[in-house]
């Protein structure tokens, strides 16, 4: 009997700006995190680290489809002019 869950159709993930420098990615549904010195680099490590984490399970146990996209959430700070 299959299972009446439906599945998610996309990793939901969150990009904030480092502490130190740089970005930091987060995974809300799945245990992924990684970082970047610039959002190029954290969206390539984003979506590296996401295939790493999924390869060779299946992504049904993660409550996912066969090849879920990345759906991204970016929080930027204001630069505010200097008096």
């Amino acid at each position: 009997m299959q299972s009446q869950m439906k599945l998610q159709q996309n990793v939901k993930a969150f990009i904030r700006p480092d502490l130190e420098n740089g970005y930091v990615a987060e995974c809300l549904e799945i245990s992924v995190v990684t970082q970047g010195s610039t959002l190029d680099e954290v969206a390539s490590n984003l979506m590296e680290a996401i295939s790493l984490h999924l390869e060779g399970e299946n992504p049904e146990d993660f409550g996912l489809v066969s090849h879920p996209s990345i759906l991204v959430t970016l929080e930027l700070q204001p630069e505010y002019a200097k008096a």
